[in-house]
């Protein structure tokens, strides 16, 4: 089945779900505009995880189109323990103790079933439970008590999630239920992999080594300490995801918008996808039509030159998956259509590197710019290639030829990026015929439209971007083929 290029450059990440993990709504999703999926590993067991991967590699295939997953790892999630009516009443104002009892817990305490929070812990500090809703201050901390104030009290319930957002808790990224996920993801052979709750550099160095060299790593930023060393983490990743649910939570929520923006910007100006996520939509896992404010977000998201932008619960679990999917396509489409959109884009200067490749990507730009270019070719094994002109944000579709599937779907979180799997080439001259004939065949030029065509000679070789051409279309090129 022919599948045209999206109208848009932006992508969309949708979330699978009880709402969305059969083969015909993932079909559905699919059409709508979604352009890779979630599998969020902290809910679901592996047999159900691996039947909705192998739906969406099913739709792949029906279409003809590579599709990206990313495998969503749960993290280290704090938890309090349980208690003795399976909740309680903390007052404000109220006395709170969180100790290492297993004892059920009551209105005055409860088990913190994580020995390394205490005697981390120092006066002042903020506990906060059930995303925030529960605020507790520390007055007294030691290696078995951790006794607080209610800030703001409230019913707590069994194993609800505790953050720390002042202090660097001392635990891996990556708990035993993470490692035997990430080895679950790798056997699928899932494109990226979210690492949530990223701390510091260090804890991705671990996920890179259990993954072995397979699959992208999207670093999830959620705390407050990795904001404080984003750009080693940048440095250390594959992509970025700006995780606004947690990132909400531990830090004031004014203070995310321009997090948001920082953090997307840095991402781009590294060449890296940057993923904005966390309720986009929010209002649609019950509405069919999302409020004023939603759209407003998805589309500053859009402006900010996002690579793309993510549905949680809206698809996962909501009631309208499909609309919530139109209406993010729309949104997008929109948002590119105003002419002032590409000075938006572009604000952020992102001067080439001193290397050939990067100028020649740069290039690309410009020459788009001042000629009339349909399409940019570029001619890819690792996609290096790709992320370098995204990072222009170019005026006109990029067409990424590869001979690697698995580059061609991590490539669909990349900005502008249509990604075709496809032999490889062996000269000059069957590359710019190969250029042409697939320009034609996804509709992304005619006769007597020009072409960029970037590529590296020797093929084949890693890092060797050299060459730029520009080709025009005879518009006949599959008759003679």
């Amino acid at each position: 089945m022919k599948f045209e290029p999206r109208s848009r450059k932006v992508k969309i990440l949708a979330t699978v779900g009880p709402a969305s993990r059969d083969q015909d709504m993932l079909e559905a999703l699919f059409k709508a505009g979604a352009d890779a999926f979630r599998v969020n590993m902290s809910h679901g067991e592996h047999e159900i995880h691996a039947e909705t991967i192998k739906a969406i590699r099913a739709v792949e295939r029906k279409f003809n189109r590579p599709i990206a997953i990313l495998a969503d790892l749960q993290g280290p999630k704090l938890r309090v323990g349980k208690f003795k009516d399976g909740q309680a009443l903390i007052r404000h104002g109220a006395r709170f103790t969180l100790d290492r009892s297993d004892e059920p817990g009551d209105e005055t305490r409860v088990q913190l079933p994580h020995p390394e929070l205490f005697g981390l812990m120092e006066k002042g500090q903020r506990l906060l439970i059930n995303d925030g809703k529960i605020r507790l201050v520390v007055m007294t901390a030691d290696s078995d008590h951790i006794e607080c104030k209610a800030e703001v009290g409230g019913v707590i319930s069994d194993r609800k999630g505790v953050n720390v957002p002042d202090a660097e808790v001392p635990i891996p990224a990556l708990t035993d239920k993470d490692r035997r996920d990430l080895a679950f993801a790798m056997s699928q052979n899932v494109d990226w992999i979210g690492l949530s709750f990223v701390q510091r550099p260090e804890d991705l160095a671990e996920a890179r080594r259990l993954m072995g060299g397979r699959g992208a790593l999207c670093a999830k930023i959620e705390k407050p300490s990795a904001v404080r060393r984003l750009d080693e983490i940048i440095e250390m990743a594959d992509g970025i995801m700006v995780a606004r649910g947690d990132l909400g939570v531990e830090l004031e929520p004014q203070e995310v918008p321009p997090l948001q923006k920082k953090i997307v910007n840095l991402a781009r100006a590294a060449g890296k996808p940057v993923i904005v996520a966390t309720q986009m939509l929010e209002s649609m896992i019950e509405s069919p039509a999302p409020t004023r404010a939603e759209v407003s977000d998805v589309a500053n998201a859009v402006y900010d030159g996002a690579d793309a932008v993510m549905l949680s619960a809206e698809t996962a679990a909501g009631d309208w998956p499909q609309e919530a999917v139109t209406i993010m396509d729309k949104i997008a489409i929109q948002v590119e259509r105003d002419e002032a959109y590409l000075a938006r884009v572009r604000f952020l200067e992102t001067p080439p590197d001193s290397t050939t490749a990067d100028a020649l990507s740069h290039a690309c730009m410009t020459i788009a710019d001042t000629v009339a270019i349909k399409a940019i070719t570029v001619f890819t094994g690792s996609g290096s290639t790709a992320r370098r002109v995204a990072r222009e944000r170019p005026s006109v579709p990029m067409l990424v030829l590869t001979p690697s599937p698995t580059t061609a779907r991590r490539l669909g979180l990349l900005w502008g990026a249509h990604a075709v799997a496809t032999k490889d080439i062996g000269s000059f001259e069957e590359m710019i015929a190969k250029g042409k004939r697939m320009a034609l065949r996804h509709g992304l030029g005619k006769g007597g439209d020009k072409l960029i065509a970037l590529a590296g000679v020797p093929f084949g070789t890693p890092g060797s971007t050299n060459l730029l051409h520009v080709v025009t279309l005879t518009g006949n090129e599959l008759d003679t083929y």
